[in-house]
């Protein structure tokens, strides 16, 4: 049983409320967590608005806070096949994913540690004797952090590490699928000492716990990363009170291959880009760009390749490519599919749900890839969030430039080329927030990430991450105060 975190104290909801995670490998059930109520949503926000105003971390240094956070890196490290392990049962995910994930999460709150004090302000020159003029950097307040089921213990990293750098408190809220790794991430806070009320944990459905605490008054800040119709529906919510947000809302990513390039590493990469973690990763490569004189064989070894993909556990080391979080996902998934094949889409490879005993019982779906597709397709537009790669094609560099921002989103992109000059030309004139050339997927927490149009607002990581939990005041200082004699009286 995993329990709420709370003032610093485990505890059932307040209305004994329960609900069961699932093993998305055979659907069977993993553990059983404490459903929180309104009146949990109320208490943590409470407990959070507390330790801000009254509480001992209003007056933590600095040194305090990035010593908590180093302290955090080097547990997430002592436990690190533990936590990996966790992970890959939650979500389905591989193993060596999952290493990956707490190393990632490890490396983030070393880098938050690391910067905490070195964004303490600025010195303004006031043009005038006897007076100093200084920029401080203060923080939020009581933040709401808000995590997706695909990356739940990295992302929420990316949120709690640089809010707690900058003085905030939090109430933190795990997607009601995956909720198991935060819950172990919040008892190495308890284990490190964070002083009650500081980090405070919420489980349950969005629908309720979630649009609760987006809707507290007592919350001066919401981080959300999701999808676009929550991400609306939070902005509206912070209009209310006039608070702050940042939004991570997908993306539709295109990765663009030039002819010229080296055949097999631009296909190898192409299969990691849209089929990591079965596609449910925000900045897949799902719309293949291809041009036309590569296409034909290019689509052809691909489509060869995802069809020997290995699917299976997560933990088993054979294991290529895991289950989709939810029988609803792949549903979901399912209809885009089809959807595409009714518009002119052509079915290359997968498109189908294993049959053989034990990938029957989980919720798995072949790695697909559609041919022959155009920006008209609902498929090539929307974000399927799952393992389908569309392939489109093009014959000049504008074309490419085109197709690739031809989206509502902006979050992520590629261009695979052999031509220096024409890998900097396409990066600069891609509207998205993170391009790679000659790569696909990494990324470094000193560099910023979020994206352009509808994929959000704001920016997580890096130097803006910590900005995003800062208020700026202005400090003037007249040292030598005397009549200003404005007016004759």
């Amino acid at each position: 049983m995993k329990y709420l975190f709370i003032a610093g104290k485990w505890a059932p909801a307040a209305d004994d409320g329960t609900s069961q995670t699932i093993n998305p490998f055979d659907a069977t059930p993993l553990d059983t967590v404490a459903e929180a109520s309104a009146a949990d949503v109320d208490a943590a926000v409470t407990a959070a608005r507390e330790a801000f105003d009254d509480g001992p971390w209003r007056q933590s240094t600095v040194t305090d806070r990035a010593a908590l956070l180093a302290k955090i890196a080097d547990l997430l490290q002592r436990d690190r096949e533990q936590l990996a392990r966790t992970e890959s049962l939650d979500t389905g995910k591989t193993l060596n994913e999952a290493r990956a994930d707490v190393d990632d999460t490890t490396a983030v709150f070393r880098y938050y540690a690391g910067i905490a004090g070195s964004h303490a302000g600025r010195v303004v020159d006031p043009g005038r004797l006897h007076v100093t003029s200084r920029i401080t950097h203060e923080p939020v307040g009581v933040c709401a952090l808000i995590a997706p089921w695909n990356y739940p213990l990295l992302q929420i990293s990316w949120k709690l590490a640089p809010a707690l750098a900058a003085g905030n408190t939090a109430v933190i809220k795990p997607s009601e699928l995956t909720p198991l790794s935060t819950v172990a991430l919040v008892g190495l806070f308890e284990e490190a000492d964070v002083p009650p009320g500081v980090v405070n944990l919420l489980l349950g459905q969005g629908a309720t716990v979630g649009q609760a605490l987006v809707a507290h008054r007592g919350v001066d800040l919401i981080s959300f990363t999701g999808g676009l119709a929550t991400g609306e529906a939070i902005m509206a919510a912070a209009a209310r009170g006039v608070r702050r947000v940042a939004l991570e809302l997908g993306g539709k990513n295109p990765n663009i291959v030039f002819d010229g390039t080296d055949f097999d590493t631009v296909v190898d990469n192409a299969l990691t880009a849209a089929f990591l973690h079965s596609g449910q990763v925000c900045s897949a490569g799902a719309r293949l760009i291809v041009q036309d004189s590569l296409h034909d064989s290019f689509v052809a070894e691909l489509a060869a390749r995802a069809d020997r993909i290995r699917l299976g556990r997560g933990l088993d080391p054979e294991t290529e490519c895991g289950p989709l979080i939810s029988a609803a996902h792949r549903a979901k998934v399912e209809r885009y599919i089809s959807l595409g094949q009714a518009q002119g889409a052509e079915l290359l490879a997968g498109g189908s749900r294993p049959a053989q005993p034990p990938l029957a019982q989980g919720f798995f779906l072949r790695p697909t890839v559609l041919g022959g597709c155009h920006r008209d397709m609902t498929v090539v537009r929307e974000e399927v969030f799952g393992p389908v790669v569309t392939v489109e094609r093009f014959s000049t560099e504008d074309e490419a430039i085109r197709l690739g921002n031809d989206t509502s989103y902006g979050l992520a992109g590629a261009v695979w080329t052999s031509d220096a000059g024409q890998a900097e030309r396409v990066a600069g004139a891609l509207r998205h927030g993170t391009v790679w050339i000659n790569d696909y997927h990494p990324y470094l927490p000193q560099a910023e990430w979020g994206g352009f149009g509808q994929s959000g607002i704001g920016r997580e990581l890096g130097p803006s991450g910590l900005d995003e939990y800062q208020e700026k005041k202005h400090i003037y200082h007249n040292t030598s105060p005397a009549p200003a004699h404005w007016f004759s009286g």
